[in-house]
């Protein structure tokens, strides 16, 4: 998974948030910003549960990249406006900056390997990933819940994270009802619907 990054004293964080008060959370226990580190930021952050994604496109030479994060989510629906982020230190960075489109692959549930298999630094072979070409030739990955085809609209810097912003050019929905979920550092699945 694409997330914080950094020492167990996470600048980014702490000088973000040097400024602001001390706060009490449900169990009366004070927290100070300025104390604040990244793991214990992370493992807050792991409380919300998200979909898995791989964002896929051409890098400038022409070769396939891709990347699972779970930082994806909806902008906009006039015009249809998706969001990711990317460490900056991801050896990725640069070919997703410079790609003109990109392919966001929502992945079903039974697809944890893909997300395990792209969680690497290094891995950009697609060799045993099914996939089609989409647009400019961004892969998009059989088998998954939907897709997202966009263009490389936007992008502006969040701490140690670049932010990307997608016009959808093309969508779909796959046969795959359930999503891979991630949660508190582990995947999950769906398990029926909430009662009202």
């Amino acid at each position: 998974m694409d997330r914080l990054s950094g020492s167990p004293e996470c600048p980014a964080a702490s000088a973000a948030l040097a400024d602001l008060p001390c706060e009490t959370c449900d169990t009366g226990r004070a927290l100070a910003a300025r104390d604040l580190v990244c793991r214990d930021f992370r493992d807050a952050l792991g409380s919300f549960a998200t979909g898995v994604t791989v964002l896929t496109a051409l890098a400038p030479d022409g070769k396939p990249i891709a990347v699972t994060i779970n930082s994806f989510n909806a902008v906009s629906l006039e015009p249809p406006l998706i969001l990711w982020s990317l460490s900056c230190t991801s050896p990725r960075l640069d070919a997703f900056r410079r790609a003109s489109h990109y392919a966001v692959n929502v992945l079903a549930a039974d697809q944890q390997w893909i997300s395990d298999y792209f969680a690497g630094r290094d891995n950009d072979r697609f060799d045993p990933v099914a996939t089609t070409r989409g647009l400019a030739g961004a892969p998009l990955i059989e088998g998954c819940s939907a897709w997202f085809e966009c263009v490389n609209e936007v992008q502006h810097p969040g701490g140690d994270h670049l932010v990307f912003i997608g016009r959808v050019q093309r969508f779909a929905r796959g046969e795959a009802s359930e999503p891979l979920i991630f949660h508190a550092g582990v995947y999950r699945q769906l398990r029926g619907t909430a009662e009202r």
